[in-house]
């Protein structure tokens, strides 16, 4: 592995009952993003965080704070997520009818913006917006919940994921999210990944256990 990759711990898999202290934890461990996966019960079976929540978190950390929109619709959302503290916003091209019109919202409210591709989704879909890509999050299980199991097929597609940004001279983060561990991240990364979102390979163990499970993550070999 031939990079150290952007370690984004998905605060899904934290203690939801101390989420300001978990937040300062990871960020004391070496982490250097904070993943904050947003679901509505509609675009993905589960619902998790809103902006208040954001909000409340931000004082408790200085790391990019990365919100992951699995809503729909995603674009009256934009601007209340980025007001409480989002500097990155990453939503599916099929959470919204005009994608290109999203990310260019995102940009001028001064956040990063970012396109999710889920395992059905098509590469072609970037095509048509990576000049307005600053981060691709590939998704190596399908988005709704934490825990799941990475799918294999998923390195293939960063492979060419890859080579698509290189050809066109992005400078976009390529991430990976989905059952993301020690044992894959070498292979992600070998693929062409430089940001890898962790929940619960970074989150076992407790507070103590933080630091060693993130340096096996940026450690990892393929």
């Amino acid at each position: 592995m031939a990079n150290t990759p952007l370690i984004c711990p998905s605060i899904l898999a934290a203690d939801f009952a101390k989420l300001g202290q978990e937040v300062a934890a990871i960020e004391a461990a070496g982490a250097d993003w904070v993943h904050v996966d947003v679901m509505d019960g509609h675009f993905v079976p589960n619902i998790t965080i809103g902006p208040d929540v954001v909000k409340a978190l931000r004082p408790h950390t200085t790391l990019p704070f990365d919100v992951h929109l699995m809503v729909a619709p995603v674009d009256p959302w934009l601007e209340a997520y980025r007001a409480a503290g989002a500097d990155i916003l990453t939503v599916h091209p099929e959470s919204g009818p005009h994608l290109h019109r999203t990310l260019g919202r995102i940009r001028q409210l001064g956040a990063r913006a970012g396109v999710v591709l889920n395992p059905g989704t098509p590469l072609t879909v970037l095509e048509e917006v990576i000049d307005l890509v600053d981060l691709v999050l590939l998704m190596s299980v399908n988005p709704g919940f934490g825990g799941q199991s990475f799918i294999d097929s998923a390195l293939t597609k960063i492979e060419r994921t890859r080579a698509l940004l290189d050809a066109a001279g992005s400078t976009a983060h390529l991430q990976v999210d989905g059952g993301v561990t020690a044992l894959n991240a070498g292979a992600c990364v070998a693929a062409g990944a430089d940001a890898l979102v962790a929940g619960t390979a970074v989150f076992k163990g407790g507070p103590d256990a933080y630091a060693a499970n993130i340096a096996a993550l940026k450690g990892a070999r393929a």
